[in-house]
């Protein structure tokens, strides 16, 4: 098979992973805190780290990674019905890995889906089990309708998280340095906790969060992503710091403020990226994501 075509297959399989990572979120953070909330955030790492192995194959072919998201299916109406929709996702994600397997004669690649099948198969047996577990349990969606100047700010810190995580871990795939590509990846990773903060207290805030992005820059000259990564952390730590200062919840302005000081360290650290030598050609490596959001 052509590598244009594999790179094809490998992308639609990463949106899909990266709808899956989605909807997983969405589901537990409507459960709250839980048993079952924290299996379903760790499925949604599975995943987070499928999206990986298949953007690095993809650039090792030669290709860009994909942004878009895929398949989802985000109609449940309560929990139970929420874990079907989740059973259901994983067995079409078990029949397209399946079909690819099949479909690339690359054995290197076909060992890499045969690894993400084994995790599609084992999710999607626990999810037959936690539509049991919601029914008998009693799990409920603990999202309320709270719509408000706290849930609006939430609601853009959210999307600025969700757009900067695409963005940094894209920018990181095209790296071709080592330095600024583990910088990148670090960096994405807390924005990934951010996000998880974010949405948390949106929904012990009594609202529902949209997970919804913005445009992610798609530079590949090195120096000019890091200038666009720098000028956003910018735009948003002012961000962060008025909504500190204008917020009369004092959690909520410690919230705001600790992710505004992370958000200048990230400027830092792409700042000296850029004035240094670290800009230059140099190994990759693979991206390690977080056991904890």
């Amino acid at each position: 098979m052509e590598k244009k075509k594999i790179i094809e297959i490998l992308n639609r399989d990463l949106e899909d992973e990266h709808g899956a990572i989605i909807q997983y979120l969405r589901h537990a953070y409507a459960m709250g805190e839980g048993e079952t909330a924290c299996e379903i955030e760790a499925f949604a790492r599975d995943e987070m780290r499928h999206l990986d192995w298949l953007a690095e194959t993809i650039v090792k072919l030669g290709g860009k990674p994909s942004l878009k998201r895929g398949t989802q299916i985000l109609t449940g109406k309560d929990i139970p019905h929420m874990m079907q929709n989740d059973v259901d996702l994983e067995q079409g994600a078990i029949k397209n890995y399946t079909a690819h397997i099949k479909m690339i004669d690359d054995p290197t690649i076909q060992r890499l889906l045969q690894r993400i099948l084994a995790d599609e198969k084992a999710h999607h047996g626990k999810f037959e089990h936690f539509v049991e577990k919601a029914v008998r349990e009693r799990l409920k969606d603990i999202r309320g309708d709270r719509k408000d100047d706290v849930t609006k700010t939430l609601d853009w810190g959210i999307g600025h998280e969700y757009t900067v995580i695409l963005q940094y871990m894209f920018h990181s795939y095209m790296s071709k340095n080592e330095e600024t590509k583990k910088q990148l990846e670090d960096q994405a990773i807390n924005e990934m906790q951010h996000m998880g903060w974010l949405s948390e207290e949106m929904v012990s805030s009594g609202g529902d969060p949209t997970l919804e992005h913005t445009e992610p820059d798609q530079s590949t000259d090195p120096a000019e992503m890091l200038k666009v990564d720098i000028k956003i952390e910018k735009e948003v730590a002012e961000g962060y710091n008025k909504a500190a200062r204008e917020t009369k919840d004092a959690g909520l302005r410690e919230l705001f403020t600790r992710i505004r000081d992370n958000e200048k360290y990230h400027i830092e650290v792409f700042s000296d990226l850029l004035k240094g030598e670290d800009i230059g050609p140099g190994p990759g490596i693979s991206a390690n994501l977080p056991d904890s959001g």
